[in-house]
């Protein structure tokens, strides 16, 4: 008798975590079911949207459920600031204006709840950019997991900044800000008690000063993405999908820290593919790549920012490859579907 490898099961007909990750299945669940239900219109999905009849103006919105709800270099309340912040910036805008609400769980603690909100504030307050209106709604207990987030920004672009995941072309640069996988190693291991968040912490920042230091290239700078779920695995795939370009980057050029590679030996994960907060990718034009790197260096959240590949003039449309640091050469694929749940 021959052993045959099952077929992975696949539930057509209910939600699965995998459908959040920001993987394939994401993909496939906004292509099949929410996109057509709203309208959507075709292209690239972005971090934020152009409002309709105001192109310099930008709004995205988000949700965060981070589990636990406090972690080494963060808890949900910076980090749903700084994600928001973030979402704007990388459509090359400046973040003007924030809105949140609160989905609180019946029992909460109420000084958990005064340190989220107290932090949130802080965060926002720290970016530059107020928060100008909100809600609150309690519901029993069970319903949500004692608090979740939804923020939404409104941003103003840059004069002359229009990157988009569509726009990358050959021979672009790939510029990387910071080092990956921080976030997501930190909150797995805070939540599971695996011990690695005594040497690491969350890489939770604003990044729109970075994208303001990157304005006057202007039209040089194609593509800005902070690789958040799915990692940086899922933001280059992206991009070259969108693109239609084949993205080729350097392993050892990309930084991974020693306590994120440990983690991620330990787990069994890419670190490309784990969640980060804190750090962007930009497709830069060749002749702007070198003063670009320099500008994105002289400020601290990009003190650690390095060249990590570079667009090919040929190969596969929509393909991203690693260049191992053996010699060899490997399909860096986009994410399928939950690897680390509840991790923004």
């Amino acid at each position: 008798m021959t052993a045959v490898c099952p077929t992975p099961h696949h539930e057509d007909d209910v939600v699965l975590l995998g459908h959040g990750a920001g993987g394939r299945l994401t993909a496939e669940l906004l292509e099949s079911l929410v996109l057509p239900a709203l309208d959507g219109q075709g292209g690239p999905l972005e971090d934020a949207a152009l409002l309709p009849g105001h192109p310099d103006l930008v709004v995205s919105t988000d949700s965060f459920v981070v589990s636990p709800l406090f972690f080494p270099g963060g808890d949900i309340g910076s980090l749903a600031v700084h994600g928001t912040v973030n979402d704007v910036a990388m459509r090359g805008a400046r973040p003007v204006a924030l809105s949140v609400a609160l989905i609180v769980e019946e029992g909460l603690p109420l000084p958990e709840l005064r340190r989220v909100v107290r932090s949130l504030g802080a965060a926002a307050r720290a970016a530059g950019v107020p928060v100008v209106t909100g809600d609150t709604k309690v519901v029993g207990r069970g319903a949500v997991d004692r608090v979740f987030v939804n923020t939404t920004g409104v941003g103003q672009r840059h004069p002359g900044l229009r990157p988009s995941a569509a726009l990358a072309r050959p021979g672009d640069a790939v510029l990387l800000s910071g080092p990956v996988g921080l976030h997501g190693t930190t909150v797995l291991s805070t939540r599971e008690g695996l011990g690695f968040e005594s040497d690491i912490a969350s890489d939770s920042r604003p990044l729109h000063r970075l994208v303001a230091a990157l304005a006057p290239f202007g039209e040089r700078v194609h593509t800005l993405r902070d690789p958040t779920r799915g990692g940086l695995a899922a933001a280059l795939n992206e991009i070259a999908r969108d693109s239609g370009v084949a993205v080729e980057v350097d392993e050892d050029a990309v930084p991974v820290p020693d306590a994120v590679r440990s983690a991620c030996d330990l787990l069994g994960l890419d670190p490309l593919v784990v969640a980060n907060e804190g750090c962007m990718v930009a497709f830069v034009a060749p002749s702007a790549a070198d003063s670009a790197l320099a500008a994105l260096r002289r400020l601290p959240e990009g003190a650690e920012a390095v060249r990590i590949g570079e667009v090919a003039s040929g190969g596969p449309e929509g393909r991203v490859t690693l260049r191992t640091l053996v010699g060899a050469r490997r399909v860096v694929d986009m994410p399928l579907g939950e690897l680390l749940p509840r991790i923004c």
